[in-house]
């Protein structure tokens, strides 16, 4: 064996604890270079899990409320006229091969006031509406407080009001009169807000029967609302204007109210992109931030690798003892930031009633990211630590 040269070898554990020791020697700098990692980690984690945790609400929401509702309206005529649906729209609409249900309402050319004293310009945007009795069922509108107009209070002046209509007015409990086409109605129920219908919020409801009587209601209803089966929707959704108004197809438009939801969580998707970039930005900027830290540390330690070389180090073995700091510091911050992400997301789906929905894959996502970003900024800290000659140990 004389003659034979033993490689000097450092093991795993001995890298990670050298790599440690400098973290713990400078704790405060440690974790305020952490922090612009945790930072950047966080954020992408917060908005990503906000935009899983709004989508997982919103599926649950149209699992609730179908997505097989359709609303038909007048459409413009072709030469830029309002247009009517015949009175017959929700007979047919109902006798349609694939239809479930079928219901709707019609604007009334009245306004509806706290009382007889308010300036009639003031009518707050609010519609009175004449329903029909399904209406709820339909749409899968559920009442906040009172009850719903039936066969006997249809005939009477009896008024359910939205949510938003029933704020405005200033309307918090049944029994409240409100000014009505000139009389006073009685309110009988308030509804709760209607994601599928929102319409409704902001309008006044009495029955077909006091419409006819007291305001010359012709029948022709301004929306209808029909619920099909989930396999035909587009099928029906294609035929129910020649079906509602065979003379005129094209003055009929049909929409279908869960897609105006999707597109407004698409809409709130692309704010989310926006949103994780500023997050990659952010860290971006903690990388930077780790580096500098690194490359500091190297330069206050030039004795410390002197005499590490000087006892036997190798330039590897410097190499990685620099390199496992920084990756050590990286994973702090991605630690924390996880941490910190998870909480953001948990805080806001308390307040606004979502549930906590975050890929449990992101967590892994952000902690490679966060350790890939600190190999990068330790590879020149590294290196360059790696170049000190064991002569730095004699310096002053």
């Amino acid at each position: 064996m004389t003659g034979t040269r033993l490689r000097s070898r450092l093991r795993f554990s001995d890298i990670v604890h050298l790599g440690g020791s400098g973290l713990r020697t400078r704790p405060l700098r440690a974790v305020l270079s952490a922090l612009g990692i945790a930072i950047g980690i966080g954020a992408m984690i917060a908005v990503v899990g906000i935009s899983t945790s709004s989508q997982a609400q919103l599926n649950a929401q149209l699992d609730a409320l179908g997505t097989n509702l359709l609303t038909a309206e007048a459409n413009t005529s072709m030469f830029g006229d309002e247009t009517q649906l015949p009175p017959s729209t929700i007979p047919k609409a109902r006798q349609m091969d694939g239809a479930e249900s079928a219901s709707g309402t019609a604007k009334l050319s009245v306004s509806v006031y706290r009382s007889e004293l308010v300036n009639e310009s003031e009518t707050g945007g609010i519609s009175v509406l004449a329903t029909d009795l399904d209406l709820l069922e339909v749409t899968a509108t559920e009442m906040d407080t009172g009850s719903w107009l039936n066969s006997s209070t249809a005939a009477y002046p009896a008024v359910v009001l939205g949510a938003d209509a029933a704020t405005s007015l200033g309307i918090h409990t049944v029994g409240s009169q409100v000014w009505l086409g000139g009389q006073y109605f009685t309110v009988v129920g308030i509804l709760a807000a209607s994601p599928l219908a929102p319409e409704l919020d902001l309008a006044a409801l009495i029955g077909l029967d006091i419409a006819t009587s007291m305001f010359e209601f012709d029948g022709s209803p301004s929306t209808v609302y029909q619920r099909v089966d989930e396999q035909l929707v587009d099928q029906v959704r294609e035929l129910l204007p020649a079906s509602v108004n065979p003379q005129a197809p094209e003055e009929v438009a049909v929409s279908r109210p869960s897609d105006a939801l999707a597109a407004k969580f698409a809409a709130d998707q692309a704010f989310t992109g926006l949103l994780v970039g500023l997050g990659s930005i952010a860290l971006l900027v903690g990388g930077i931030g780790v580096a500098n830290t690194m490359i500091i540390s190297v330069l206050e330690r030039r004795r410390e690798i002197g005499l590490r070389r000087a006892l036997g180090a190798t330039r590897a073995h410097i190499r990685r003892q620099f390199l496992s700091e920084a990756l050590l510091l990286s994973a702090l911050g991605g630690v924390m930031g996880s941490v910190l992400g998870a909480l953001v997301v948990a805080v806001v789906g308390a307040l606004n009633g979502w549930p906590f929905s975050v890929p449990p894959g992101l967590f892994g996502a952000a902690i490679g990211s966060t350790l890939g970003i600190g190999a990068v900024a330790g590879l020149y800290p590294a290196a360059r630590a790696a170049r000190t000659p064991p002569t730095a140990a004699l310096s002053s």
